[in-house]
C-alpha cells in the first residue's frame, strides 16, 4: 500500500495499527499522525526494535494490506 494513502486515511487505520502493535498507546497514535517515521519510531521505543527491524515491521505489515 502507498504510504500516501496511510497517511492521508490515518485515522481509519489507527484501529488496525492498535491491533497490530498493542504497545502503541492512543497518544503515541494521535503524536504519529500517519507519519511513517513516527511510526517506526514509536515501535522502536515500545517493543525495543532496531531501526531496521521496526521498518521491516512496518512495510510488511502495510505491504499486507
Amino acid at each position: 500500500m502507498n504510504w500516501d494513502q496511510v497517511e492521508g486515511n490515518w485515522k481509519q487505520f489507527t484501529g488496525k495499527v492498535k491491533e497490530q502493535w498493542g504497545k502503541l498507546t492512543d497518544d503515541d497514535i494521535t503524536a504519529i499522525n500517519g507519519k511513517r517515521d513516527q511510526l517506526e519510531g514509536k515501535i522502536q521505543e515500545r517493543y525495543g526494535y532496531t531501526k531496521d527491524q521496526a521498518q521491516k515491521e512496518v512495510n510488511d505489515y502495510f505491504d499486507r494490506i
